[in-house]
């Protein structure tokens, strides 16, 4: 985990959620596995609950996901915060685990994720995938979920630790309060990419 992955995550959390620490919410991080550093300190607030899933077991993994594009281990609707940093890149199909964020997040819930644009290859086991603004638009669109905010970080900010080789990519996007309760249409979506996959 690098420097301006750390600064973007805690900016979206003074942001958007520091008028509602005193609010219960309910915060999964996605990918959280401390390689280098990880969120908890920003959102292990009380009374708020921060829980880290990951693929593997290991310091900041509260829960460990059998399927990183169908997680039987959450209900729907039982988050009101996902954030996920340099994760998404390492995810084969990424735009699956979209849904299941999507699914997650409880109506008017909210996403941040952060992903690199640039850099060279680093395998954790796969190295798959940037990120440019444009894409993540698409790619929350593609979920049903609202872009709230989109950027880049461009540019030399001098991190001693080499964060500008990454040109991170964030996302913050919200999942809409539904004018009517359906879940059809997140199922087939899910259901015709499942699919796809195996044809």
């Amino acid at each position: 985990m690098h420097q301006s992955s750390l600064d973007s995550m805690l900016a979206f959390r003074n942001r958007y959620l520091e008028g509602r620490k005193d609010q219960p919410l309910s915060i999964l991080d996605l990918g959280s596995l401390d390689v280098n550093g990880s969120y908890r300190e920003y959102f292990e607030v009380s009374p708020w609950t921060y829980r880290g899933i990951d693929m593997a077991a290991g310091k900041n993994v509260d829960i460990v996901l059998q399927d990183p594009y169908d997680w039987r281990e959450l209900r729907s609707g039982s988050a009101d915060v996902v954030v996920s940093g340099q994760a998404f890149e390492h995810i084969e199909f990424f735009w699956l685990t979209m849904l299941e964020i999507a699914r997650a997040l409880k109506p008017g819930g909210l996403c941040c994720l952060i992903a690199p644009s640039a850099g060279p290859e680093h395998r954790y086991p796969v190295d798959c995938w940037r990120f440019y603004p444009d894409g993540f638009a698409a790619l929350a669109r593609f979920a049903s979920l609202e872009v709230v905010e989109v950027y880049s970080r461009n540019g030399t900010t001098g991190y001693p630790d080499e964060s500008d080789l990454w040109r991170d990519t964030v996302l913050v996007c919200r999942k809409p309060a539904p004018a009517k309760p359906s879940l059809w249409k997140p199922r087939l979506r899910r259901y015709l990419v499942r699919m796809l996959l195996r044809s």
